[in-house]
């Protein structure tokens, strides 16, 4: 069933005013700690670095969107850089960034919604959110809030992460957000090169373990005229000093979702043939 919201434009105003309002409280008469300190001073050894290309040659990917995404990323940065997360305290995505306004600077850039690609301020800092999760899962950092996009836009165009391993962000109500749970101190970086944005996780200490996060089950279904996609992201702790000894491997999460292209390879299925999640996603 279609929530009431989905109706009419009004009703879905109020039911994000609404969800928003609820963030709010939590925010500042919740139980969280969240981050407040930054540092220019990188700490000293280094989790994870990651890249990814700002314009892509996707068919469908409007290239003025593209170009105002960076223009909201450049903001994103200035708001995240350097934060320091401290033991006990938590990571906001929407809380450090803030309210996407065109006062503040923000333009239209793509957001993905209601099954379809279309114009929102702000459009694009998933991309940000999207790199941040990507160093979050190198690390021992508790994720503690993460949503994923309900549809796959576009062909891969050069993909280098797994799909569905990024995190998409919606002010404020669709966050991003982890905590620190161990007893060293983190610090996120993030920047831009002429054709990249770019990020690192940092700890002041050096540990004998990294991770390795990779893709299994990966394939494309035809199911009543419709294409979707399906994998799962494990990742595996790893030993530094005993030549890469594997020391546990853990499911990260299991994806299934709508793809609006004609795949080049598929398998056409039943319903029966899903799980019971995947039918759920399919209900919505």
């Amino acid at each position: 069933m279609k929530p009431l919201s989905s109706y009419h434009p009004v009703l879905y105003f109020l039911s994000v005013w609404e969800k928003r309002g609820r963030r709010y409280l939590r925010w500042y008469f919740g139980k969280n700690k969240y981050v407040s300190g930054f540092s220019q001073e990188k700490l000293e050894y280094r989790v994870k670095k990651h890249q990814s290309v700002l314009i892509r040659k996707n068919p469908g990917a409007e290239l003025q969107w593209q170009v105002n995404k960076i223009e909201n990323l450049k903001i994103a940065v200035r708001q995240i850089s350097g934060v320091i997360i401290y033991p006990g305290e938590t990571f906001s995505f929407c809380k450090l960034v803030g309210l996407p306004t065109r006062r503040r600077g923000f333009m239209e850039g793509m957001e993905l919604s209601f099954g379809e690609a279309r114009a929102g301020i702000g459009g694009g800092l998933c991309q940000a959110s999207n790199l941040i999760h990507w160093l979050v899962i190198h690390s021992d950092l508790t994720v503690t809030e993460r949503h994923h996009h309900s549809f796959d836009p576009f062909p891969d165009d050069g993909r280098v992460l797994p799909f569905g391993s990024g995190a998409t962000v919606f002010y404020n109500y669709r966050d991003y957000a982890f905590r620190n749970d161990t007893p060293w101190t983190y610090q996120l970086n993030l920047w831009m090169s002429e054709k990249c944005l770019e990020g690192e996780l940092r700890i002041n200490m050096e540990l004998d373990h990294a991770y390795h996060v990779y893709e299994q089950e990966h394939e494309f279904y035809l199911l009543n005229g419709k294409f979707y996609r399906k994998n799962e992201i494990w990742r595996n702790c790893i030993a530094k000093y005993r030549q890469g000894a594997i020391l546990k491997s853990s499911l990260i999460t299991r994806n299934f979702a709508e793809v609006k292209y004609k795949p080049e390879s598929f398998r056409e299925v039943e319903t029966k043939d899903l799980s019971e999640d995947q039918k759920l996603k399919i209900a919505g």
